[in-house]
């Protein structure tokens, strides 16, 4: 013990001095202060930092095109007048992308459904059932996740142009539903593994059988986990263009290609290209913010386990 520690009692003795807060002097409360308030301030200016191009591409889509080649789009901090919601009157009646729009959600939402099923039995099966050749099966399944998806462009196209389902959605939702499964299985056998035996068990003894105990026991223990790997799998596949690229049908193709198309053809049509940017960029949000606290929850129960 230092003397700073101590002070002097009525007798001239020294004694340890008093901690606040269970064992921290008011200096050592301080010092945590100042350090969580400058750790604070720098998540809240990063924050800001990575929200910039969002704000940018929101304000370009509300700027005439006229008004946004005079000058960047922070310019309109200083004459809010120029905001106008004329760019999405006219996106809104641009039939290829709002046609794109529909098409991507006839994507994304059977290709996270089917995923978030296959998945959900597959990691149950490999979790609690005993059948031959399980743990070589489930290595199999893992080393798929390292098989990237350029490898297979070329010989799943002649296949599916074989069996006639190139160029349509529902090759698109098979092809992602093939490569999402890995992760899917992955995942979901490592979070069903870590529910406790004794309450299958016990709802065995109650004369549940696999699919009931499956239904009824294992996905609402495991809905956090299911939560997360849906939005992982949607945002994957809204935002892919790789894919839709050489599968979609070129007539009615997803968002992502529909933007390029127009880029392609049309080189400075900033008024159709921002607001259909932003419009791609909204619904993932949305469907990520309306599955926050399912994913926030899956998150830390995986780190936990």
């Amino acid at each position: 013990m230092s003397r700073s520690d101590a002070t002097p009692d009525p007798r001239g003795e020294l004694r340890p001095s008093v901690r606040e807060n269970g064992g921290t002097t008011w200096a050592e409360r301080a010092a945590g202060g100042l350090a969580g308030g400058a750790l604070r301030v720098f998540l809240i200016v990063a924050g800001l930092f990575w929200l910039l191009p969002t704000l940018g591409l929101l304000v370009s889509s509300l700027v005439a095109p006229t008004d946004l080649n005079d000058g960047g789009w922070w310019r309109v901090f200083g004459a809010p007048s120029r905001l106008t919601v004329d760019n999405y009157e006219r996106l809104l009646a641009n039939d290829t992308i709002t046609g794109s729009l529909l098409n991507t959600f006839a994507i994304a939402v059977p290709a996270t459904l089917l995923v978030l099923a296959l998945g959900a039995f597959a990691g149950y099966a490999f979790a609690w059932l005993e059948f031959p050749g399980r743990d070589w099966l489930f290595l199999v399944v893992v080393g798929l996740l390292v098989v990237p998806v350029q490898v297979a462009l070329i010989p799943v196209s002649e296949l599916f142009g074989t069996i006639g389902l190139f160029e349509t959605t529902a090759g698109v939702v098979l092809f992602h539903t093939a490569f999402g499964l890995p992760f899917a299985v992955f995942l979901l056998r490592n979070f069903f593994a870590e529910i406790p035996r004794e309450l299958l068990e016990a709802a065995r003894l109650d004369g549940a059988g696999e699919l009931r105990l499956f239904t009824r026991v294992v996905l609402p223990l495991g809905g956090p986990a299911i939560a997360s790997l849906g939005i992982f799998q949607f945002l994957w596949v809204w935002n892919d263009m790789l894919v839709a690229l050489v599968f979609a049908d070129s007539a009615n193709p997803p968002i992502t290609v529909a933007l390029q198309q127009q880029v392609r053809q049309f080189g400075n049509n900033i008024d159709v290209l921002a607001p259909g940017a932003f419009l791609s960029m909204v619904v993932p949000l949305a469907v990520f913010f309306a599955f926050q606290r399912q994913f926030v929850t899956g998150v830390m129960a995986g780190a936990v386990k």
